[in-house]
């Protein structure tokens, strides 16, 4: 659908020749002379890079319909995804590539909003943090109390974290979907 500049509004998507943008912030500027213009700052969906666009105010961009399904994690196979459409109740086969890094915060049971756009999953939220059980991890050693010190854990999923000392196996801890950090235990 084409949408004239003037109607763009923050968080829409629109498809562009070198891709899938949502529109993070825009300004229209009437100069004293000359035609008017949008300046706009986009985020590249698949990227996450953010762009700063100028475009002139009489051009039209197409906007992109993306849908947005709660989906329920079933299980892996293999390399595939196996979600449920909380919905429909539809069951939906993913490639691992397509949902990116957001395969480390997810296990089985779990809910994602997958964001798709032509058939495509071109996004997936998560929800700020999640609760993972510490797969592997070396023990903290007694007199080993050094402020703020840190050791790797594995998680469930795969997923290797910095964690204090006193975590140790079978501990259920919380971590920050964004950044990949632990944030406390559960």
């Amino acid at each position: 659908m084409a949408l004239s500049l003037t109607d763009l509004k923050n968080g829409m998507a629109i498809d562009l020749p070198d891709g899938l943008f949502t529109v993070v912030e825009f300004q229209h500027v009437k100069p004293g002379k000359g035609g008017a213009f949008v300046r706009t700052k986009l985020r590249n969906v698949r990227t996450k890079a953010v762009v700063e666009r100028t475009f002139r105010a009489e051009e039209k961009v197409e906007q992109a319909l993306i849908d947005k399904r709660e989906m329920q994690f079933l299980y892996r196979d293999g390399e595939q995804y196996v979600f449920m459409d909380n919905s429909t109740y539809d069951q939906m086969t993913v490639d691992g590539a397509s949902l990116g890094t957001s395969t480390s915060f997810l296990k089985e049971g779990d809910s994602a909003v997958l964001e798709l756009y032509g058939g495509e999953i071109v996004d997936v939220d998560l929800p700020a943090a999640v609760e993972l059980a510490v797969a592997e991890t070396d023990p903290g050693l007694q007199g080993d109390r050094v402020s703020g010190a840190r050791k790797p854990a594995t998680t469930e999923t795969g997923l290797v974290v910095q964690v204090p000392l006193f975590v140790n196996p079978g501990d259920r801890i919380k971590v920050d979907t964004r950044s990949g950090e632990y944030l406390t235990r559960a």
